[in-house]
């Protein structure tokens, strides 16, 4: 089953968090099994997340709580993904941004002046207390003319009392009221991936995505090139990956089946100083 992922070599490895490594604060099995494998053979790798709440220092404190140990530098998240994008866009200018330290932090770190007025860009993450007043001011901005951008689609989230309202049902709120639709970073637009394998230096053809969903994690892969692992300890459900018109190239019961094919699938040495 898994002879389809030996096509090409594996140099690299993107991973989802949720529902793949964790299930809210615990590990899953053999996630901490599966990074000691990439750290052992050497393999480049990213921890990434649609969450844009968090700041990769939070999210390595979080992992680290619950036994899976990770370099801060190895995580990525929408967040980071949308203040990169956006820097390379229209660097050093404002934007209003709704959402928690995360976010704030990212643009902040690419040079961004946050700001309430004269704005670029109106920057919508996640956030577990959305503003009315805060929503008022963006709906007006964007009716000013600033480009509307949101970290990620997600319109749920989850928590142990059920979901929550997340980013995308914020935004349809800000598009119902301005006939503007954002312009999504996060997961599935390939956007995120390809600035992940740029941040590690890999290339789409020797690296590999695993997820828990199919319309995010596979399909975010496949449309940036890559290979694909679905594992079924999270969001989808064996019984709905018929329901899309795509495939992942193998489907696996969780991550702790995937530690073996890190072995398997690290290429020779000389295999890699001879593609380089």
């Amino acid at each position: 089953m898994t002879d389809a992922l030996e096509t090409h070599p594996i140099h690299s490895w993107l991973t989802d968090m949720d529902g793949v490594l964790v299930h809210e604060d615990a590990a899953l099995p053999g996630a901490a099994d599966f990074i000691a494998a990439l750290q052992q053979y050497g393999r480049p790798f990213l921890v990434l997340t649609n969450n844009s709440i968090f700041t990769p220092r939070d999210l390595r404190a979080r992992l680290a709580r619950s036994g899976i140990d990770i370099p801060e530098d190895a995580i990525w998240t929408s967040a980071l993904a949308t203040a990169r994008f956006l820097a390379e866009q229209a660097p050093g200018s404002a934007a209003y941004v709704i959402g928690e330290a995360g976010l704030t932090s990212a643009m902040h770190e690419e040079g961004f002046i946050l700001a309430d007025s004269d704005v670029e860009f109106v920057v919508l993450g996640e956030t577990r207390t959305y503003s009315f007043e805060a929503i008022t001011r963006a709906i007006r901005l964007i009716k000013n003319g600033a480009k509307f951008i949101a970290t990620n689609p997600d319109v749920t989230g989850p928590s142990a009392e059920g979901p929550l309202p997340a980013t995308g049902s914020v935004a349809a709120m800000i598009t119902a009221a301005t006939g503007i639709q954002p312009y999504y970073i996060g997961k599935p637009n390939p956007l995120m991936m390809r600035t992940a394998l740029n941040r590690i230096g890999a290339h789409s053809e020797t690296s590999i995505m695993i997820g828990d969903r199919m319309d995010t994690d596979v399909k975010s892969g496949l449309e940036a090139g890559m290979r694909s692992v679905l594992v079924l300890s999270g969001s989808t459900r064996e019984e709905e990956i018929r329901l899309y018109p795509y495939r992942p190239t193998v489907v696996l019961d969780g991550i702790a089946d995937v530690v073996p094919l890190v072995a398997r699938l690290t290429p020779l040495e000389s295999v890699e100083l001879d593609e380089d």
